[in-house]
């Protein structure tokens, strides 16, 4: 019969297997470096950092603390100069540019400040362009872009263009086009920093409903209410995370 200490340490095994599992984003001691010699810029310096899944994660940090560089690390728009970053497992400087692309299109949604949305095209057209890049056909992604249009409440708008829509629904429609793939990890970089306050409130009621959802949510921003809106706020301070804590929301 097993021992008590051997079934602990057993359990114990288990259990941080089960940790590393759920681990969605792992950067460990992390660096992006620009320039060489009296040039040189550490944007992000030593960054070891995990992201499990269910998180809802705010990162700020002054202007030039290095934070969007970080955000481009994360969404793999950006490789780093040394450490180590995983995404679902997968040592990110181990894969193919198609496997980087693939990551960037199926497991990341991407929500930026200004939008980026194609002027000319429908608010359904715009959220089913990744589904089109991944070579889904035409009949599953219209239904595929539907249900997102619906998570964002915005079903009654879907035959609108971006100029016929508020801030506010624009930022819905990026959102929508950011959840279509069902990824694992949604990427806001300032969210609401195109939006006047109460506009900014209503784009941040609606991520915390997403993540009540089950969605996985890692924002940027500078603005400190925002960042309540999250259960844990990363500070980052001349390229390093200079603390990590709990928002009042992770104990509610």
């Amino acid at each position: 019969m097993a021992s008590a200490a051997v079934v602990a340490s057993e359990a114990a095994a288990q259990a941080a297997q089960a940790d590393v599992a759920a681990e969605i984003i792992r950067l460990v001691d992390v660096c992006k470096i620009y320039g060489e010699g009296d040039a040189e810029v550490r944007a992000v310096d030593g960054v070891s950092l995990s992201v499990k899944e269910g998180d809802f994660l705010a990162v700020m940090g002054p202007s030039g603390s290095g934070k969007s560089t970080l955000m481009n690390l994360v969404g793999c728009l950006d490789t780093p100069s040394k450490g180590q970053y995983y995404i679902n497992g997968n040592l990110v400087s181990e894969l193919s540019d198609d496997e980087l692309a693939r990551i960037r299109n199926k497991e990341i949604g991407f929500v930026f400040q200004t939008f980026n949305l194609l002027p000319r095209a429908s608010s359904l057209h715009n959220v089913e362009l990744p589904l089109i890049y991944a070579g889904i056909s035409s009949k599953a992604r219209i239904e595929m872009a539907k249900t997102a249009m619906r998570q964002v409440d915005l079903e009654n708008r879907m035959d609108h263009k971006p100029n016929e829509l508020s801030g506010g629904q624009r930022q819905r429609v990026a959102i929508a086009r950011a959840l279509v793939n069902n990824p694992s990890i949604l990427l806001a970089d300032e969210p609401t920093g195109n939006l006047d306050t109460a506009t900014g409130n209503e784009i941040m009621a609606l991520f915390d409903k997403l993540h009540e959802k089950g969605n996985t949510i890692v924002l940027v921003t500078h603005e400190h209410d925002v960042a309540l809106y999250a259960h844990r706020v990363v500070t980052i301070r001349d390229g390093k995370v200079e603390k990590d804590e709990k928002t009042p929301r992770a104990v509610q």
